[in-house]
């Protein structure tokens, strides 16, 4: 289950706190079953509800049953009460506070706490609401509002702490007074009225007397209770507004005298009500409070006194006391007693001075401190860096912009924009998103875009939401000018309806896509603030753990406030007040924000045109194409120069030279001479050579490559771009994107070539850097490029597109050799030419920087000699210490940087690993450098790749890795580090980058080393379990490994599979059988899967056969044997009825039925009742015939139907398996050969082990056939040998000599020996009698004959044995055509060749339906074979051509073609794609022409008849021209019917 390490930390939150994932954590951990949890999470089960929920939802809603319920329930309730139990105990013994009125002075800073009580707190106040009243640690301060001011946006939020009570502090700045009204608020009017009064009268009279403003507050906590703390905003309910302001008419009634009850009036404002806010309900709380402002020209030289009003109960009436005055001393409002009147009376001329003296001084005009917004925007925005880059994302969340404001937005489209939450619905047609999209690429979104309703991946759903490629505008609230169903809503229904989906986004994007800290958050206030506005602030403050990265900017003071006054719910006003730009105008940002960037977005990029000049590419035109990194004329020039710093150069230089990839930022500087300039290695040299020479060429290929071969770490993707940089403004060039879909890619490519060119003849070609793609990506892209190519009729002797491939190796120089005159080797080791300059390279950067932060490339210069690196490697772990958390990480990542290639770990699981918490408040973020010991400082390298958008770290180079891993393993075995990565709970289950992470971990387990691939050897398993195993007791330290693997991985069925072959290789069969059946369980349907099941059992066979002891075992003895390969068979067969992949063109079961099979044969054969020659005829009885020897009739009862079924079901087997070769290519995909577990042979030679095993299987039964004819041959007879032998002999004699299937008969056209190929086809011509009909044969056996007569004419065409055409046409009219007895494949594939006319006019009627019928015949059964999967169709093979030559010489094979190329293999494979084939002289003399026609969109030929039409299929369906068209083309023959090639409109 997918839990982040917060998430796993549920043991140390209170379950108040708990989000759903806490839940599903726990539940996990007290055996709850996964798919009750799943639907737990589903139902948004969180801490609090969990424990309210009841028995009767457990079991209808969620479908629990009664066992689990219990279990539930009861866990449940014990950890309630532990919880409670934990938090009465600190609240207890967290000492007690004076409640007395006269000691509510509060030390709010309390004493010194040590850090982890600290946190025991936080976690006792985030479980509960509250903090014990024993400390103040986590409790939210807040501001008064401002005093006699009537602020409309003001609000408190509840549980917010206000200072304390206060006495006196000068004349202005207002005392304040706290009443909770905790019961009051509940009294009667009357009662209610008296109380405000006599609180509210009493506190003024004082404020009077001391000629001090003041403030009481009403639903303020004035004393500690309980939980609640001293000036605690509690709020009380009003039931009506009006008892508080008519509690102000006892001022008659209790002042003396008309001038002082009109002071008082003076004095005392009206009420306020301020509104408390609340998230945990839904019910309207209030705080009332009155002002008290004495001003001097009304209280000077008076004393005032009041009667406070007090309800007597017992005459049912308010009476006011006795009038007396009342002062305040300190936070308490105490009586003037008798002795101190004189005393206070004596000192009211001095407090009038004072109050005079104060009034006048507030008077004056302050000069209010402005502080640095500029700096302070600038910190906010850029992290404390001196310029924006693009190393941040930046969010944006707005309201309405009005068109005034749009002016000043440029700095939002110069920013590194991910995503902007809008809450404008009008923003397309009057707003920000119709300004910004003219000029940024961007994709309109919903809330609930986000929602992942299809649970894809986290990779693929990014991927299907454009993130990263363009700005992800996601429309909040509706959009009006759109014609769905997202319509503007008010505040209610918003929340009703999008708050959660909202909430949703805004999870997904913090916690699953950007990494923390790698964003920056922007709220733009630029209109009226509404509630939505506001939940997305408490969303991003929860979500991002904190205000830090975030910022606000708002131009309107008023719009400001409130916000503040809503946003502290979440985030108190002071943090807010850090994090605020306010009153600067939007103007002044823009200037502002945009001073500080160093680069800005180019609207317009520039391309070179075929004229010379240059053309523009908009921006969001270059969006629309984003599977492609394109490299323009002007790449890099939108830097500011200004504003990059010589230290930021250094930063970007030393990135590269430490083992970086190399950015265009690093070409342009050094061609700024801002730094010097980067080496041009031999191999650039060369590479451009190339490059230049196809650009110039004359004769040339509409798609050419150069390839790049380069070892790991050694400079060849430098090369590469090197390549494209200086190439860019003579050709259009171009980086394709990692995982991008191929028929996509070509689509942009086309667009970027004809981009402002106004002859498709005569465009600049298009430099394409495909980077770490397999052959079958590259191949494929080239085929769809020729497809388009054709499709826009673009003359075939311009040239359009150079692959330049890019590819790792470890032995380049071998790959090289495959086709030297157009690939290029990257070694490490230097030449002569190159040493000089590295060495000096060296010395010039030695002056720049310390030798060990430019490590590798001091290696590279030293050619990654063994001897350097083990002593660098060796001094810096004997500076390490071996048992600290950095030595442990470093040994992963080394681990997986050994093994995996482009390998890395994200710093967010770095910092989980090493506990490195993200501090937020008034403690500064910890980067995981700092953490870092200075030898991990030296071999890390931060990895800033564009493609990942992660920050992640690996070591410096792939050797150096090696090296580490080899040396720490001394001590360490590499099967210890492995079993620590993957029982490292923290890594496995961290959330972020949690698939990407199991990826890797994956492949360490799963890939396995190819030659084909340029690794050094092929292994039998990954490289970690192949030296795992070499270790001492390695295959069980293996075994172990892979089933903790299998766990790690969510139970993969992959894993499960090559732990069956792991045991199975080291003969631990039972073992293997249940791993096989686990890995079946889990994908009961994947054909490599069920094909290990049987590999098993055939390993088991194998075994058990070859440690036999007896030479010629029993029956009884042989029983285990036969009831193993049987079990093997029916594994085999049970893989061959599921659907194939769409990569598999054949499924491997077949070549495992086989194998057993005929090995089955061998062991019965020597069994002892068979293994004499008598005992032989015994044998071909009892499997050919219903007879059972009475030997074997009780040991092999449960194997009879079987083993007289064998030699059909072998025969049907090679069939299948030549039926399939017929049809499809051999090669077999990478991903798939990880999981191929057939002998090298049987995948890289099929026909070759066909032709073989079928000798083996015919020779078996033949072994009485040739006693026999010896026999015969010693009398004499009239009668020919092949009329001697029955149907069966001749079939086995046919099959040995390789006539049996139609595979093994075409395998003689490859026979560079052509002489033996025909004589061995002469042969098995002599197998048949003479004057053959077709009723001689049977199906199978005439379709071989025919096979056989065909290959022999193209081989040895004048051969006595050869039948005339006509001859061939008769033979074949038994095959069927229609109907349910409809003829094999192989037959109508005959017919199609047979009577394919020379020319339409010779074709008779009869023969025309013969052909029609089979070619329709042909393309339904392939149709049915491929299933559509396009990329199995690409597979089919072309088998025939059509031929100028009459008779059966009209037929030329494949091979007959390929003798015409040159070149090495891949040379001649690019011929093919490229379509070079069918210019070559001799080919264009030898092959025929058809004439043919297009109608819609399909290709047609004339069948003799006007009515008659044979349809054609393109071998490239894109190279079909438009419209209706006459056209020729090259006829090919293959099973899935008639095929055109190099098809070219008649002029």
């Amino acid at each position: 289950m997918d839990h982040s390490s917060s998430e796993m930390d549920w043991h140390k939150l209170s379950y108040v706190s708990w989000t759903e994932a806490h839940v599903s954590s726990w539940l996990e951990s007290i055996g709850i079953k996964e798919m009750y949890i799943t639907k737990l999470k589903e139902e948004e089960v969180t801490g609090p509800v969990l424990t309210t929920v009841q028995r009767e939802y457990l079991s209808n809603t969620i479908g629990m049953r009664s066992g689990q319920i219990e279990h539930l329930l009861k866990k449940r309730d014990e950890l309630v009460k532990q919880e409670q139990h934990k938090t009465k105990t600190k609240c207890d013994s967290g000492g007690n506070r004076d409640d007395k009125k006269g000691k509510k002075d509060v030390s709010v800073s309390g004493q010194e706490e040590k850090p982890h009580d600290r946190a025991d707190q936080l976690n006792v106040l985030n479980a509960t609401g509250h903090s014990c009243h024993s400390s103040d640690s986590g409790l939210n301060f807040c501001e008064y509002r401002k005093f006699d001011h009537h602020e409309k946006d003001f609000r408190y939020v509840k549980h917010n702490v206000l200072p304390p009570e206060t006495g006196i502090e000068n004349m202005i700045v207002p005392c304040h007074e706290y009443k909770s009204l905790e019961i009051a608020h509940k009294l009667d009017s009357k009662r209610l009225k008296s109380k405000v009064a006599s609180e509210v009268l009493r506190f003024a009279c004082a404020c009077m007397n001391m000629r001090a403003n003041g403030t009481i507050h009403f639903g303020v906590m004035d004393k500690v209770k309980g939980t609640h703390k001293h000036g605690e905003i509690k709020g009380i309910p009003l039931k009506n507004q009006e008892d508080y302001v008519d509690a102000l008419d006892y001022i008659e009634r209790c002042f003396k005298g008309s001038n002082q009850q009109s002071d008082a009036r003076n004095c005392i404002r009206n009420p306020r009500f301020i509104e408390v806010l609340d998230k945990e309900t839904a019910e309207k709380t209030w705080v009332v409070e009155y002002d008290v402002v004495p001003k001097a020209s009304i209280v000077k030289d008076k004393l005032y006194a009041v009667g406070v009003p007090k309800y007597s109960e017992k005459d049912d009436k308010v009476k006011c006391e006795e009038q007396v005055p009342y002062s305040r001393v300190g936070a308490n409002t105490p009586r003037i007693s008798d002795d101190d009147l004189v005393h206070f009376i004596q000192g009211l001329r001095e407090k009038d001075q004072q109050r005079e003296e104060a009034e006048s001084s507030s008077n004056e005009t302050a000069l209010d401190f402005k502080e640095d917004q500029k700096r302070k925007l600038s910190i906010l925005l850029t992290g404390g860096k001196k310029h924006m880059d693009n190393s941040l994302f930046y969010i944006v969340v707005t309201n309405k912009i009005h068109p005034e404001y749009l002016d000043y937005i440029n700095f939002l489209v110069n920013m590194n924009l991910f995503c902007v939450f809008d809450f404008d619905p009008d923003s397309e047609t009057s707003g920000l998103y119709g300004t910004c999209k003219k000029q940024k690429p961007v994709v309109p979104h919903f809330l609930n875009d986000y929602e992942n309703v299809k649970r894809l991946e986290n990779a693929v759903f990014k991927d299907s939401l454009k993130l990263f490629d363009r700005v992800s505008w996601i429309f909040c609230n509706g959009r009006n000018d759109f014609p769905g169903g997202e319509v503007p809503c008010d505040e209610r229904t918003w929340t009703k309806t999008r708050k959660k989906k909202m909430k949703k986004a805004v999870s997904f994007i913090c916690n699953d896509i950007l990494p923390s800290c790698s964003f920056v958050v922007l709220f733009l206030l630029v209109s009226d603030v509404e509630q939505p506005l506001v939940e997305t602030f408490h969303e991003f403050y929860a979500e991002m753990n904190g205000h830090d990265c975030l910022t606000v900017i708002s131009e309107s003071k008023e719009n400001y406030k409130k916000w503040s006054s809503l946003a502290q719910v979440s985030c108190p006003i002071s943090a807010l007040k850090e994090i605020s730009i306010v009153e600067m105008p939007l103007s002044h940002v823009d200037a502002t924000v945009q001073s500080i960037q160093l680069s800005k977005n180019q609207p317009t990029r520039k391309l070179p045109v075929s004229h010379g000049g240059l053309c523009f590419l908009k921006s969001v035109e270059e969006a629309m194409l984003d599977t492609l990194e394109i490299v323009s004329v002007d790449q890099c020039d939108d830097t500011n120069l200004q504003i990059l710093s010589e230290d930021g150069i250094q930063q970007t230089e030393l990135y590269f030279y430490r083992g970086g990839k190399i950015d265009w930022i690093n070409f342009w500087l050094a061609d700024q001479h801002k730094c010097e300039a980067i080496i041009e290695r031999d191999a650039y040299k060369e590479a451009s050579k190339i490059v230049n020479n196809v650009v110039h060429r004359k004769i040339i290929r509409p798609i050419e490559s150069v390839n790049i071969y380069h070892h790991p770490g050694g400079g060849g993707s430098t090369v590469a771009r090197q390549i494209l940089w200086s190439q860019r403004t003579k050709v259009r060039c171009a980086v394709v994107k990692q995982s991008k879909e191929v028929t996509t890619v070509c689509e942009h490519v086309v667009k970027l070539r004809e981009h402002n060119e106004s002859d498709k003849n005569n465009c600049l070609p298009v430099l394409l850097l495909l980077e770490d793609q397999n052959p079958d990506y590259t191949d494929d892209l080239r085929r769809h490029l020729g497809n388009a190519i054709a499709t826009k009729k673009i003359s075939p002797s311009v040239l359009c597109f150079i692959l330049l491939i890019c590819n790792r190796s470890n032995d380049p120089e071998r790959m090289c050799r495959a086709s030297p005159s157009q690939t290029v080797a990257v070694t490490h080791r230097l030449s002569n030419e190159e040493k000089p300059l590295f060495l000096k390279k060296v010395e010039q950067l030695k002056l720049q920087f310390e030798p060990d932060f430019i490590l590798t490339f001091v290696l590279m210069s030293q050619e990654f000699q063994p001897s350097y690196i083990e002593d660098f490697v060796k001094n810096l772990l004997d500076k390490t210490d071996h048992s600290s958390p950095i030595t442990r990480l470093i040994r992963l990542v080394a681990l997986l940087n050994s093994y995996v290639k482009d390998s890395y770990i994200s710093v967010s699981h770095c910092e989980a690993s090493l506990g490195v918490a993200l501090y937020v408040g008034s403690t500064q973020y910890h980067a995981f450098v700092n953490h870092l010991s200075d030898e991990a400082k030296l071999i890390f390298i931060h990895l800033r790749d564009g493609t990942t958008h992660i920050p992640s770290i690996r070591i410096i180079h792939p050797l150096v890795a090696e090296e580490i891993l080899t040396q720490l393993s001394a001590n360490l075995p590499q099967s210890v580090i492995a079993m620590d990565l993957i029982k490292d709970e923290v890594l496995i289950n961290h959330r972020f980058d949690r698939d990407e992470f199991l990826k890797v971990v994956r492949v360490l387990f799963i890939r396995r080393n190819k030659k084909s691939r340029g690794d050094p050897t092929d292994t039998a398993f990954s490289p970690l379990v192949e030296h795992v195993i070499t270790e001492r007791g390695g295959v069980q330290k293996a075994v172990d490994l892979m089933k903790a693997a299998y766990i790690v991985l969510g139970k993969d069925a992959y894993v499960a599979q090559q732990l069956a072959r792991l045991l199975y290789t080291n003969l631990r069969f039972e073992e293997a059988l249940e791993w096989a059946e686990e890995a079946k369980s889990l994908s009961p349907h994947d054909t490599f899967i069920l094909d290990t099941l049987g590999q098993v059992y055939k390993r088991w066979f194998y075994h058990l056969y070859d440690t036999l002891e007896e030479k010629e075992p029993s029956p009884e003895r042989g029983v285990q044997i036969i009831d193993i390969a049987l079990k093997g068979i029916s594994a085999f067969r049970a893989s061959e009825k599921t659907p194939k992949k769409e990569t598999v063109s054949l499924n491997s079961s077949y070549y495992g039925e086989v194998d057993v099979g005929c090995r089955l044969l061998k062991f019965l054969s020597g069994v002892d009742v068979f293994s004499s020659m008598a005992g032989y005829s015994e044998l071909m009885r009892y499997l050919l015939t219903d007879y059972i020897p009475e030997e074997v009739r009780t040991p092999w009862q449960r194997f009879h139907v079987q083993l007289k079924g064998l030699e059909r079901s072998l025969r049907q087997a090679l069939e299948c398996i030549s039926e399939d070769l017929s049809y499809f290519q051999t090669d077999i995909s990478e991903e798939d050969e990880e999981l191929d577990a057939r002998d090298p042979e049987q995948v890289y030679n099929p026909r070759e082990w066909l032709t073989r095993k079928s000798a083996v299987y015919a020779g078996f039964f033949c072994r009485e056939q040739e006693s026999d004819e010896a026999t015969v041959s010693s009398t004499p007879d009239t009668f020919s040998p092949a009329e001697r032998l029955s149907p069966f002999q001749r079939q086995m004699r046919t099959y040995k000599l390789g006539g049996g299937n139609v595979t093994a008969i075409l395998s003689f056209l490859y026979d560079k020996k052509s002489q033996r190929a025909g004589k061995k086809l002469e042969e098995i011509m002599a197998m048949y009698p003479e004057n053959l009909t077709w009723k001689n044969l049977d199906e199978t056996e005439l379709t071989n004959f025919l096979f056989c007569q065909i290959a022999l004419n193209c081989i040895l065409p004048g051969s006595s044995k050869l039948l005339s055409l006509q001859k061939l046409q008769d033979l074949s009219t038994r095959f069927m055509t229609k109907g349910r007895n409809m003829s094999s494949a192989s037959a109508l594939f005959l017919l199609s060749l047979l009577f394919w006319p020379e020319s339409s006019k010779e074709l008779s009627s009869a023969e025309a339906q013969i052909l029609l019928s089979a070619i329709d015949a042909l393309q339904r059964l392939c149709e049915q074979k491929i299933q559509h999967k396009a990329q199995r169709k690409s597979r089919i093979v072309t088998h025939f051509f059509l031929a100028k030559a009459r008779g059966l010489n009209k037929i030329v094979h494949r091979s007959a073609i390929e003798k015409q190329i040159k070149g090495t293999l891949s040379e001649r494979k690019l011929k093919w794609l490229g379509g070079e084939v069918w210019k070559t002289r001799e080919v264009v003399q030898q092959l025929k022409r058809v004439e043919g026609w297009t109608e819609n969109e399909n290709l047609y030929v004339s069948c003799g008849q006007r009515d008659k039409k044979i349809r054609v299929i393109p071998r490239y369906s894109a190279s079909l021209p438009y419209g209706n068209e006459k056209v020729t083309f090259y006829l090919g023959f293959s099973f899935d019917g008639v095929v055109a090639s190099d098809i070219q409109v008649m002029e």
